[in-house]
């Protein structure tokens, strides 16, 4: 009788993450479902009808943190992708030698499989440098772009230090197995950003956060994308986004930004925002 060879299994998000996830969007009135591309299945949070905005979420978080968005966005299509390994999306390699063009193969089959052609993209922190890659690679597919934050590889971008530790060899992972915030730790290290009293108001969001710091997957893809954005000596050539590029940057662009950000500064996005041929900067 011949051997039949089993599949490898593809690592789950726990339950209890998953539970609160589907959850959450079923109170925020909005439906889920997978996509499956060349990464594994994809999770998508889908709301609203009108012209379709795709939201790309930043790092150690999930789509969960762009739900609070649909109730003003009503006269759109949201669609909010969980990327790879985070949410309830499956994990995939983040290469460190082709990262950058692996973040524009992601969108192109994300958007293929929700038959979509012109989007808005919406990203926030790390979710925006994909944004930027994919308007740049791609500008016939995007018809306008949503910065909602710090852009972490723009001109003048402070890499935090706990996010620097976390892409260090061996120390990151030995972080991640010896540190697993809770609440209070969370809470701490958000306040240190300055989103302490703003993600008071959204505990169900908090209770999300610790869930995704307890999920092997989204913690091993954490280190995994700081790790292919950042070497022991700074951010990696391949991934910075240069001047000359964001002058290039031909798509209407809206940049949302708050007046303490601690990664790139006002005086920073400003000076973003004037190299952009068509970009707004709002301060909050």
């Amino acid at each position: 009788m011949a051997t039949q060879l089993s599949k490898p299994q593809v690592p789950r998000h726990p339950d209890t993450l998953r539970a609160r996830y589907n959850r959450m969007v079923r109170a925020a009135g909005a439906e889920g479902r997978f996509v499956r591309t060349r990464t594994g299945r994809v999770h998508v949070i889908e709301s609203g009808c009108g012209p379709p905005v795709v939201h790309l979420h930043g790092n150690n978080t999930s789509s969960l943190s762009h739900l609070m968005l649909l109730d003003p966005m009503t006269a759109t299509h949201s669609y909010l992708v969980d990327r790879p390994g985070f949410g309830l999306s499956d994990p995939h390699t983040f290469p460190r030698n082709d990262f950058r063009q692996f973040a524009v193969r992601f969108v192109d089959d994300v958007l293929d499989e929700l038959r979509l052609g012109s989007v808005v993209l919406a990203g926030a922190s790390g979710g925006g440098c994909w944004s930027v890659w994919y308007a740049l690679d791609r500008p016939e597919r995007v018809r306008g772009l949503v910065l909602l934050g710090s852009v972490p590889l723009f001109p003048g971008a402070r890499i935090p230090p706990g996010i620097r530790l976390m892409a260090t060899p061996v120390v990151g992972p030995l972080l991640t197995r010896t540190v697993t915030p809770g609440r209070r730790m969370l809470l701490h290290l958000m306040s240190s950003v300055g989103e302490g009293d703003t993600i008071l108001r959204y505990p169900d969001l908090l209770d999300s956060l610790v869930d995704a710091a307890h999920d092997p997957v989204a913690t091993a893809a954490n280190i995994a994308e700081f790790r292919a954005l950042l070497s022991p000596f700074g951010v990696r050539s391949g991934t910075r986004i240069r001047p000359d590029e964001l002058r290039r940057l031909s798509v209407p662009t809206l940049m949302i930004w708050g007046d303490h950000d601690p990664v790139v500064p006002v005086a920073d996005a400003r000076a973003a925002a004037d190299l952009i041929p068509n970009a707004r900067l709002e301060v909050l």
